[in-house]
């Protein structure tokens, strides 16, 4: 069987990576050629070949078992001209004190498809940027592109959409694109990377932001009254103006690779209406951000997150597309999410929802280890939400446990007339730890490895799940309730 191999080319280095064939077994070794010639041997369905000649055209294979499944030919990519931020005419100050804002913005704007704007190292403090089509971004190892904790260095604010309601926003620290709900790519060709560091102005940033917006908006929300308390607590409607750290709105083929990610407001990367970005090999950080979600495909298309590593307050990932009854007017769902090799010292996990209203499908997952997270893969959202997950596999993972479930919080808003449909579900040669933990509670929790608990709604069970030569650490309990086609093949480790 064919696999669709994929490919990136930055400087001399090519990173290739391919979907999980069906025929795998655990612990596949996969053979990588270029131009015909053998590199090696893999257990990732990735890798990187480096010192390649600029501009030169080359074929990678990759095989199984000794048969070709997938190739891809591709172009390495011509050295970009350096705009270093630190030289005239932008002349930027690295030493964390300065404000940056506009020398870099202004190094951005000059920034021509065949140049990439340059941070050598040092602290650089700044507001919110905007990138456009056709640039590179680069981060010399020891770099910081530091965020303020004052929401007047994001503004004007911009369009865009948290928790599933499209409304104006602060600007996150990175900006590219501008969101349109029923429209296509308005950003393109842009390449965020390095070895450096991308931090926002996280939880002092997000509490200033609260503070300013609860002011600006205490007659609404006085005049929402009881509905008020259908909000997770009272930072709910002010905290959903909050930038993120890197917001993508409207955009297409974005690749970030090699950072550290850190510290937004709240969402890290946040990819809206837009299709084909790619982050691997980043490290993800924000163990003390409410809503600190590292990264989240919202009503997007062909996203492909691989090689990362999560210390996360919330969801390490959290797949969405939007939320009752907006979600379900636009109905932009989210299709085609790859998520593998990544893993989680601190979070909630792999989540789709709770804002899913319009529909999340084709979700395929392998080679994580998320033990150290408190749910593993989560699937979740509210009974007004309407919409649906359909076609989520899960395979050769390790995880606390498997969960689809309602959940109470963020349920503001006009219902949907049915609830949500949860089917299609498969988990492979998952190994269920049955414990599970986050960074604010510091005890492990003893959980249910499997969690199915369908809507009380004829025909809104969770249906279609089966559960494929999996295996579990202790004796536990298996919850089920409103259910329909369920097949359980879950053993206990030996």
């Amino acid at each position: 069987m064919r696999t669709q191999v994929f490919a990136a080319a930055l400087n001399d280095t090519l990173t290739i990576w391919w979907d999980q064939p069906d025929q795998a077994a655990r612990n596949a070794k996969y053979t990588v050629l270029l131009n015909g010639k053998t590199l090696g041997e893999t257990d990732r369905t990735h890798t990187q070949i480096t010192q390649l000649e600029p501009e030169a055209s080359y074929c990678v294979q990759v095989c199984l078992g000794g048969e070709m499944i997938g190739e891809i030919t591709v172009s390495a990519a011509a050295p970009r001209r350096r705009i270093d931020v630190t030289q005239p005419p932008y002349s930027a100050v690295g030493d964390g004190k300065t404000l940056n804002t506009a020398a870099l913005q202004k190094a951005m704007d000059a920034c021509g498809p065949e140049e990439e704007v340059y941070l050598p190292e040092g602290v650089f403090l700044t507001g919110g940027l905007r990138l456009h089509s056709d640039m590179a971004l680069h981060l010399a190892s020891g770099a910081v592109l530091q965020g303020t904790e004052d929401p007047k260095d994001y503004l004007p604010k911009i369009r865009s959409r948290f928790e599933g309601i499209e409304q104006e926003c602060y600007q996150s620290l990175l900006n590219l694109g501008e969101m349109h709900s029923d429209a296509g790519p308005n950003c393109r060709n842009v390449v965020i990377y390095g070895e450096g560091t991308i931090s926002g102005g996280g939880q002092p940033l997000a509490l200033n932001v609260i503070e300013t917006e609860k002011a600006l908006l205490a007659d609404y929300i006085a005049s929402l009254g009881d509905k008020a308390k259908e909000c997770e607590n009272d930072h709910t409607i002010p905290g959903r103006a909050r930038g993120r750290l890197i917001n993508l709105s409207n955009c297409e083929n974005v690749r970030i690779t090699g950072l550290t990610l850190q510290n937004g407001a709240s969402w890290n990367v946040h990819m809206l209406y837009s299709r084909n970005i790619v982050t691997d090999h980043c490290v993800f950080r924000s163990e003390k951000v409410w809503n600190g979600d590292g990264w989240d495909p919202d009503s997007s298309e062909d996203c492909t997150l691989f090689a990362g590593e999560f210390h996360t307050g919330d969801d390490s990932v959290a797949i969405k597309s939007g939320k009752n009854p907006e979600g379900n007017i636009i109905n932009r769902p989210t299709r085609r999410i790859r998520v593998f090799d990544c893993t989680s010292e601190y979070g909630l996990g792999i989540a789709v929802g709770s804002e899913m209203s319009g529909g999340v499908e084709d979700v395929k997952i392998w080679d994580c280890d998320m033990r150290n997270s408190l749910y593993g893969v989560q699937i979740k959202g509210t009974k007004k939400r309407g919409g649906f997950v359909r076609n989520v596999s899960v395979r050769d993972c390790v995880l606390p446990r498997f969960i689809v479930q309602a959940v109470p919080y963020n349920d503001d808003g006009e219902g949907s007339p049915v609830p949500p449909e949860f089917s299609g579900f498969r988990c492979e040669r998952v190994h269920f730890t049955a414990w599970g933990r986050n960074y604010w509670e510091k005890e492990d929790r003893v959980l249910s490895p499997v969690e199915l608990i369908g809507f009380d709604v004829p025909g809104y069970e969770v249906r279609d799940a089966a559960f494929v030569n999996c295996t579990v650490e202790r004796e536990a309990d298996i919850r089920l309730n409103h259910c329909r086609n369920i097949s359980l093949d879950i053993e206990k480790a030996e």
